[in-house]
């Protein structure tokens, strides 16, 4: 009856707590101080834990039916681990604490056995048999050969090991008879699970699993669609889908008297150019996976093409003087994707990383600078400067400098109506010039195509079948065209032989060289071309490699393996390039931008090159043109001497003066006569002139009879350009040894250097950027911009790394993106529309800038073409300009001062109007004072003289600097 009438009470099991320490000091005991939630804490210090594991301490604590606890540690002596004043709290069950982290793992835990299954591919090796000698990490090696390895499939041996408590290990095979292979003596370096070993490289692929084939078709492509110009069809369609992956499609055309046509894409646009004019075509598109299964074909789509378009006519070079055009530089194959259907990854893509980032290294084109050349001339920039045109042939040429074949334009870079003579012609008609660069000094290393190509290199065995093509003798290059027998490449095609080929000139052909390749393969002589494996001839190729880059080999020898030197002096190889520039001469490009000029003597130029230039120009467009086309020539200096480490052969301004003696009539001699001569007289005894000076406040008429020809990229300005005035003071130290410093081409960085030889693109900041723009679009000299500083695109980026590293992450990235979208220029400095992300662009600080430097310059004579003078000046990057020229009647005078404040004495006096802030002032005692206006800010006071020759007061609109 009592026990009815008293509560009932639930037992409770009482639980537990396994708790691990391991302290991070060098404890040699630790205490546990807790309280079960809701309980009390036990007596400091608490109790003591025990030893466990190596460096870890354990105590089982009763929590009764508590479900946690709260936790500290101490070493029993006052120094404590409280979680930072925040105690640990800990649930039943395992806890480890380490380094304020808490687990519930059991750290000291029985390691489990651990095993991997390696397989060895054996086709390379061709052993009797196959042994695997190894030591788990930490273990010892199994005595020697090992164990013998068990057939697993075709091709492949396998064993399984047991490596005890270890994770990792290493291994060599071998034939059980002494022959090894131990990846080079560095010994395979493996892990657990699957393993597989085939000619030097590892993967964890089973490669005896069952292989489930594919027979899942992909969808039919959808959306097809065309756009027809002239004689030309553009076919876009929606990508098709596939259960592994759609790695290409087939176009099937019908139409025309040439019946059914098949081509093959792996995009989804298809450029059909040089159709029959008024002709119906009709087209299907069926998609493809790497199992060979074809899709259901597209539905049908059918158009009618036009009129035959004429030919491109050329355009006439615009002329006028070329100071007067501030330049744009751009890496065509990056600027900006016109027609996707021309763009081409090459060997490199997927190596490079670019594959992975959709980003194949020729992805800009013609069209696609045809289309942006409104954002060129909306930024201010009246001519453009673009990369080598020529068919390049290399393993990654996207940038130019590997000439093939020189009488080609590259079709990576034309497309239906954006051909190289449209791009000319389209810039003309927005009144823009385009500068061609060009190479002399060497073509690729597959030689230059009507001059010398080599028909083979070196050894094609089985280990390097996957890298070299079959020979193919019916193969043509022609940069877009996969090799149809390897069905992998654009341009190997015959080069390489399992067996030495007729003719050979090459020593020791086949013998190998005793070096390994990254891959452990064989490397033989004659494998790869170079100056002394007598591939190419020396009547046009020189025969060394460059050891000194400021002494005369420079000149005669290959800077690098893909760029096979030519002989210049050499009349065959002279008369091949002069013939293949005439070309583009005649197609009416406006000037040529002459890349590693350094390298060519410059008796060379003056005697062939250049004089072919100005003979061609002027048989083809008249003699004004030819004074007007504008030549700059890269020659590399790149230290801050006014004199390239005191030789006048490698210094930029000793380019611009014509020879002043005679020298032997053979071309060869006269270049290491004229190397010696002038080495001898040293810098000292160089020619000078004054043809960049003021005469006081006078415009003196420049004497240019002894001008070679080419002017200059001024080096030392771009060397000192980490800032402006260290750029502003080296640079006119040089003028009086440059025939005329006012047709320097001056830019911060390229897609080479930045300043002090850095690798990469300029990162001093925006204000710097604006002080360095504004000093270069009023100093003497042509302004240049590489593509992309106008918002400080991939500022502080590695400039160039080949094919090491994704092109996204250079400063050679693509630009498109940036300038996406519609746009429309009312004139120079000015847009009218612009829609997308180009407008966004628009709106940057420095393309405000750009334009209002651009408006300013245009509108001051002096500020184009003037001489200049610091005499009278005091202030850093000041100084006065003056043209005049009597014929027009042009006569324009101008005070500059840059950033900082200066005073102007000797000046002429009359009414002064400021350009910037319209600020008018009169000086009668010769007198004027400009005020510091702050970095990237300038001051341009220009006399106004009246009538045509007024002073334009302020132009244009304040911006972030310029106000």
């Amino acid at each position: 009856m009592l026990a009815a009438l008293l509560p009932a009470v639930t037992a409770h099991a009482a639980t537990t707590a396994t708790v691990y320490y391991k302290p991070s000091a060098s404890w040699t005991t630790v205490d546990i101080h807790y309280a079960p939630t809701g309980g009390s804490w036990t007596t400091p210090p608490g109790v003591p834990m025990t030893a466990a594991c190596a460096g870890w301490f354990q105590k089982t604590i009763d929590l009764g039916t508590a479900s946690g606890l709260a936790v500290t540690f101490n070493n029993g002596s006052g120094v404590w681990d409280n979680n930072n004043g925040a105690n640990y709290q800990l649930s039943s069950g395992i806890s480890a604490v380490a380094n304020g982290v808490v687990t519930t793992t059991d750290p000291c835990a029985a390691a489990q056995p651990t095993s991997a299954t390696a397989y060895y591919y054996t086709p390379t090796r061709n052993w009797p048999a196959y042994y695997l000698h190894w030591a788990p990490t930490g273990g010892s090696w199994t005595t020697v050969p090992g164990t013998r390895m068990t057939a697993a499939c075709t091709d492949w041996v396998r064993l399984t090991v047991d490596l005890g408590t270890a994770t990792t290990w290493q291994a060599t095979f071998n034939n059980g008879s002494g022959t090894w292979d131990n990846n080079n003596g560095a010994n395979y370096q493996l892990g657990t699970g699957t393993i597989t070993v085939k000619d030097g490289v590892i993967a964890h692929t089973d490669p005896c699993a069952a292989v489930q084939p594919d027979t899942t078709a992909p969808t039919a492509p959808t959306g097809l669609g065309t756009s027809v110009t002239d004689t030309s069809v553009v076919l876009t369609w929606n990508a098709s889908t596939d259960d592994v992956g759609v790695t290409g499609y087939q176009v099937t055309r019908t139409g025309g008297s040439g019946g059914t046509a098949v081509a093959d894409t792996t995009s989804t646009v298809l450029s059909a150019a040089g159709l029959e004019a008024r002709t119906a075509y009709c087209w299907t598109v069926k998609a493809r996976d790497a199992a060979g299964n074809v899709s259901a074909a597209s539905v049908q789509q059918c158009a009618t093409t036009g009129d035959t378009p004429p030919a491109a006519d050329p355009g006439a070079p615009l002329g006028g003087d070329p100071r007067k055009d501030p330049i744009y530089f751009v890496l065509t194959a990056r600027f900006d994707d016109g027609d996707s259907s021309n763009n081409r990854g090459g060997s490199q893509h997927v190596k490079s990383g670019n594959a992975a980032n959709d980003d194949p290294m020729f992805r800009g084109d013609f069209k696609g600078l045809i289309q942006k050349l409104d954002y060129i001339k909306g930024l201010g920039f009246s001519a453009v400067w673009i990369t080598p045109v020529v068919l390049n042939r290399s393993d990654y040429d996207y940038h130019g400098y590997h000439g093939w074949d020189f009488y080609k334009v590259d079709p990576r870079l034309e497309s239906a109506g954006a051909s190289y003579q449209d791009l000319i012609n389209a810039a003309h008609a927005k009144g823009m010039k385009i500068y061609q660069d060009v190479v002399y000094n060497h073509s690729s290393r597959w030689g230059a195509k009507g001059l010398f190509v080599p028909t083979v290199y070196g050894v094609r065995d089985t280990q390097w079948s996957w890298y070299y093509d079959q020979p193919d003798s019916g193969f043509a290059y022609d940069g877009l065209t996969v090799e149809p027998v390897s069905g992998k490449s654009y341009y190997n095609g015959d080069l390489w032989s399992t067996a030495e080929p007729a003719g050979n000139t090459c020593p020791n052909w086949g013998v190998p060289t005793g070096a390994k390749s990254a891959e452990g393969y064989t490397i033989y002589n004659c494998q790869w071309p170079g100056p002394t494996s007598k591939m190419f001839p020396s009547a046009y190729y020189h025969q060394c490699w460059l050891g000194n880059w400021e002494g005369e080999d420079s000149r005669s020898c290959w800077l690098h393996e893909d760029l096979a030197d030519f002989n210049t002096e050499n009349a065959a190889v002279q008369q091949y390039l002069i013939g293949a520039y005439n070309r583009y001469i005649d197609m009416g490009v406006d000037g040529f931008r002459i890349d590693t000029a350094v390298h060519i003597p410059r008796t060379t130029w003056n005697r062939r090159f250049l004089p072919a230039i100005q003979d061609r120009v002027t048989q083809k467009w008249g003699a004004q043109k030819a004074r007007d086309f504008l030549v700059f020539g890269e020659v590399g200096a790149f230290v801050n001497d006014k004199w390239n480490r005191g030789s006048v052969n490698h210094s930029a301004q000793f380019f611009t003066w014509k020879e002043r003696k005679e020298y032997d009539a053979d071309d060869t001699r006269a270049a290491l006569d004229m190397y010696a001569y002038e080495e001898t007289q040293g810098p000292a005894n160089q020619p000078t002139s004054n043809n960049a000076f003021l005469d006081g406040n006078s415009y003196r008429t420049p004497d240019h009879s002894r001008f070679s020809g080419m002017n200059i990229i001024d080096m030392r300005m771009h060397m000192n350009f980490g800032y402006a005035s260290n750029a502003f003071n080296n640079g006119k130290d040089s003028d009086d040894s440059t025939n005329d410093a006012t047709y320097n081409v001056v830019y911060v960085d390229s897609h080479d250097y930045g300043p002090n030889k850095s690798s990469t693109r300029y990162s001093g900041g925006t204000d710097a950027w604006a002080e360095n723009m504004a000093l270069m679009w009023t100093f003497r000299g042509i302004p240049t911009l590489y593509y992309g500083s106008e918002i400080e695109f991939q500022a502080g980026k590695q400039i160039d790394c080949g094919p090491t590293c994704p092109l996204a992450t250079t400063g050679r990235a693509y630009y498109g993106d940036k300038i996406a979208g519609d746009i429309t220029a009312s004139d120079f400095s000015s847009v009218s529309s612009a829609t997308g992300t180009v407008a966004t662009t628009l709106q940057q600080p420095l393309v405000k800038h750009l334009q209002r430097l651009n408006q300013i310059r245009r509108a001051i004579p002096a500020l184009q073409s003037g001489q200049y003078s610091t005499e009278g000046v005091s202030g850093d990057m000041a100084f006065k300009r003056r043209y005049t020229d009597t014929t027009t009647g042009v006569d324009s005078y101008a005070l500059v001062s840059v950033g900082n404040g200066a005073t102007f004495t000797g000046i002429l006096n009359g009414t002064y109007k400021e350009a910037v802030t319209g600020q008018t002032v009169t000086v009668t005692n010769g007198t004027l004072s400009a005020p510091a206006s702050g970095k990237g800010n300038l001051r341009v006071y220009v006399l106004d003289l009246g009538g045509a020759n007024a002073a334009p007061g302020k132009i244009g609109t304040d911006g972030p600097y310029l106000k």
